[in-house]
């Protein structure tokens, strides 16, 4: 279990995020198209995992934004933007955003907050995903990791693109 605080009030994940060196975990999550998205799809490729509460927040919204825009400048690297939101939902805000660059994809039915410790508990946002970001290179290997202690707050992209 992790801590993390949204609007300043403590709260907690059900576990901790693979740490770096660590097998990427294995995961299902939904994408637009209600097909299922796994590593499988991204083999030999880096990936970055930009995983938020939801697209409906400005914070959330605007990680979807920023990582869109670097990916343009990532080579054999896929952004896979992850929250509980319905596939069409996420849908509909990339198409209205124009997010081109990066594959939105929903746990809205599956374990993956689970299987990567970052599912709220105890707060408002109860059951949804905490702000983090993970990094894997092309093996699937984990190269970088954070848990956004503030959830209100932005993720480290510089540090994230740094680490590729």
């Amino acid at each position: 279990m992790a801590n993390v605080t949204f609007k300043n009030n403590a709260t907690t994940t059900v576990g901790e995020l693979p740490q770096v060196g660590d097998q990427l975990p294995d995961f299902t999550v939904v994408g637009t198209d209600l097909a299922d998205v796994t590593p499988g799809d991204f083999a030999g490729k880096r990936v970055v995992l930009n995983i938020f509460p939801s697209l409906d927040t400005g914070v959330c919204a605007a990680s979807v934004r920023e990582f869109n825009e670097r990916a343009t400048s990532l080579d054999n690297t896929v952004v896979l933007n992850v929250s509980k939101d319905l596939p069409f939902a996420q849908e509909r805000f990339c198409a209205a955003e124009g997010i081109e660059n990066a594959i939105a994809a929903s746990a809205f039915r599956s374990s993956f907050g689970e299987d990567f410790g970052v599912t709220l508990q105890g707060s408002p946002l109860e059951g949804l995903l905490a702000r983090s970001v993970v990094v894997a290179d092309e093996n699937g290997k984990v190269i970088y990791t954070q848990l956004v202690e503030e959830i209100t707050d932005e993720p480290d992209y510089d540090a994230a693109v740094n680490a590729l």
